[in-house]
């Protein structure tokens, strides 16, 4: 399927064009709601366009091979003016100086949408302005608006990205979960909140929160909210500084959005010396929990196979060489001499003990952690990452097995859109070719009727066979369909494995056979 070769062309067409002043712009084109190739990956980081079609035709993409979930990044809350704002201008004045008016502190916030008058609490104060083609607002954080003094947000936006991600989420019945404001990071600690401006952070959370309240109240596709600071999943304590801060952000969300839903998306880092056993999941993900303040939580792991914190390979595979692609970050060792334990490991960890009012998600990195030569990835912001497969992808999927309530991926643009040349194919179009190609995520002997066998999970098993292989020898036998679960479906087939290992490869009805085999001893 190319329409989504046709969708990447066209996107870079649409950002690229320059329409001439008073030139009437074109209605995008219809909407197509059909899901044509249902992968197993059913939601995606993505980029808030303030380009409505281009928005609307990144939307259909997704929503074409089986996402139903979209999440964005929420932009940095940073303490300080910096220049990018100087076309900000009241009176001729720049629009953090406000006369006969005691200015503490002044916060920036670069983002991807338009706030509703809501947002503006303080008449003269609060402002929404034009200039230099930005719209620029600013809030006073006062608790009131006749406060002697105010600390002010100066919010710089290149449109209503969000807004066109939320209408066109809603056409397609997608759910989005936008990104909470990210705190301020600590100097000389980027990887921990700066708590001297978490009240104003999350006062700022609040006011824009209200605005999501009233400006989406009327669209089933706001889900909830992204925690935006990342941690890892380990065991922390109470007083560590990035669960002070969900802690408290929670809090607000809370009170401002009951019932929605908190995504979380922690890492995982399996590397020996500079990681951690997957022993401290358990514990790291009850301290997470800890912290939803009666929402309903999903801590989406990240699988750390992309950044090449985390290896994935087979359980009989603990002794062999690492991939290729992990070299550069572990050396030229063993998966058990460069890391603790495999995807499987952690994942596996993390289901033993899932706390009540929290869902289980697995977000598999759909990267390399360096690029290739003639490969496609990302090449800003640095670090460098490469284009993955869609093989390797379903290598991670079999990885987070049938522990995951959902699977997700970072990230959408460029990972799964850019091309090595115009002519070749997306790791999106290999997904839309490949989708029926089966995945299996869990196996294990059982009897069934007195016969002893094998049941396998996983996805796109149906009506075919399983090819079972102790030692080198294959065996073809016919699955039986079993049930489904959620998005798994299940099959069994009589056999007695006789070997130390067994690899199980599937082929089912339409011809597709998994891309890699399963094994179990």
């Amino acid at each position: 399927m190319h329409r989504i070769l046709w969708l990447v062309v066209a996107v870079a067409f649409v950002v690229g064009m320059v329409i001439p002043d008073g030139a009437e712009v074109e209605e995008c084109s219809a909407r197509d709601t059909r899901v044509v190739a249902p992968y197993a990956v059913t939601g995606y980081w993505v980029i808030p366009r303030a380009d409505r079609c281009v928005t609307r035709r990144m939307a259909e993409a997704v929503h074409a091979i089986g996402g139903d979930t979209l999440i964005t990044f929420g932009p940095r809350f940073a303490a300080g003016l910096d220049p990018g704002f100087d076309a900000c201008l009241v009176d001729g004045r720049n629009c953090a100086e406000v006369p006969r008016t005691e200015i503490r502190q002044v916060y920036t916030y670069v983002s991807s949408e338009e706030f509703g008058p809501s947002m503006l609490r303080c008449p003269g104060l609060d402002r929404r302005i034009v200039g230099e083609g930005r719209i620029f607002y600013r809030v006073s954080l006062a608790e009131t608006c006749d406060a002697p003094v105010h600390d002010l947000v100066i919010v710089a936006t290149d449109g209503d990205g969000l807004g066109n991600l939320m209408t066109e989420a809603a056409a397609y019945g997608m759910t989005v979960f936008p990104g909470l404001p990210a705190a301020p990071q600590l100097a000389g600690k980027p990887w921990e909140p700066d708590h001297a401006h978490t009240a104003a952070l999350n006062a700022f959370t609040a006011r824009v929160l209200a605005d999501y309240r009233e400006r989406f109240k009327g669209l089933a596709s706001f889900g909830g909210v992204y925690q935006s600071f990342e941690l890892a999943v380990r065991a922390r304590s109470e007083q560590d500084p990035i669960v002070r801060l969900y802690a408290a952000q929670h809090a607000v969300v809370a009170s401002v959005l009951p019932g929605k839903k908190i995504v979380v998306s922690p890492y995982i880092d399996a590397r020996r010396g500079r990681g951690f056993p997957p022993s401290q999941v358990e514990e790291g993900l009850a301290d997470i929990a800890g912290t939803r303040a009666g929402l309903p939580m999903a801590v989406a792991v990240q699988d750390g196979r992309g950044t090449g914190k985390v290896p994935v390979y087979g359980v009989h595979e603990a002794d062999a060489k690492v991939a290729p692609r992990l070299v550069p970050v572990v050396g030229d060792v063993s998966n058990a001499q460069g890391y603790y334990g495999s995807t499987r490991d952690y994942v596996e960890a993390a289901a033993r003990r899932v706390p009540d009012g929290v869902e289980l998600w697995v977000n598999v990195e759909g990267f390399e952690p360096t690029p290739a030569p003639g490969e496609c990835g990302r090449v800003e912001p640095l670090p460098l990452r490469g284009r993955t497969t869609k093989s390797r992808l379903d290598q991670q999927v079999m990885a987070a097995g049938p522990f995951a309530a959902k699977v997700i991926s970072y990230g959408w643009d460029p990972f799964f859109t850019c091309q090595a040349r115009y002519d070749t194919p997306s790791l999106a179009d290999d997904i839309a070719a490949g989708w029926e190609q089966p995945i299996i995520v869990g196996a294990y002997r059982k009897e069934l009727n007195g016969r002893a066998g094998v049941l396998v999970e996983g996805h796109n098993l149906r009506g075919g066979t399983l090819r079972f292989a102790p030692e080198g020898v294959g065996e073809v036998v016919v699955a039986q369909e079993g049930y489904s679960r959620g998005r798994l479906e299940s099959a069994w087939a009589p056999y007695v494995p006789s070997g130390s290992w067994t690899s199980i490869t599937a082929t089912n009805a339409t011809g597709h056979s998994s891309t890699s085999p399963y094994t179990i001893r």
